[in-house]
């Protein structure tokens, strides 16, 4: 679903510039606006959209995600911790929220530090998983887990 921005809500401040991975949002200089410059080579990521402050990007879906005529708007609460993706039909009635937890822990910190970590052994190094995969899936503590494993319970088609 590639970006496209509203130019009545993009002030030109950048964020969406300094984020992209791969160059492809540019801020016009005549109309200093932010702008997709290549629609079909953006990868996805979204980084764009939930970065900018104004909310001014949104995103086109593919029709195997939303019926043709929608739009999608992000919504990010950083106060509740969510990223919410809602879709207005093209009914204009109908209104569908997708929410994510998102992480509101400082840069960095989620992740282990590799000089803290042990050196990996032949054994490792030779096997096709990641560094720590086994652990951090935790498939170290006897299998692939299920929702029952974790202890929630069907109810009503919902997992609590």
């Amino acid at each position: 679903m590639p970006t496209f921005v509203y130019m009545t809500r993009c002030d030109g401040c950048g964020e969406c510039v300094d984020i992209c991975p791969s160059d492809i949002m540019h801020i016009d200089k005549s109309l200093r606006r932010a702008y997709n410059i290549e629609p079909n080579m953006c990868w996805e990521c979204y980084s764009c959209v939930k970065a900018c402050p104004h909310q001014a990007i949104d995103v086109r879906g593919y029709a195997d995600f939303a019926p043709l005529g929608h739009s999608v708007r992000v919504i990010r609460d950083e106060e509740k911790g969510t990223i919410a993706w809602r879709i207005k039909f093209r009914n204009g009635k109908k209104e569908m929220d997708l929410l994510a937890p998102i992480t509101t822990k400082p840069w960095g910190s989620a992740t282990p530090k590799l000089a803290d970590a042990p050196a990996p052994s032949k054994e490792m190094r030779d096997s096709e998983l990641l560094f720590n995969e086994p652990k951090y899936i935790r498939m170290d503590e006897g299998g692939l887990h299920t929702l029952e494993s974790n202890g929630l319970t069907l109810k009503k088609g919902v997992y609590y």
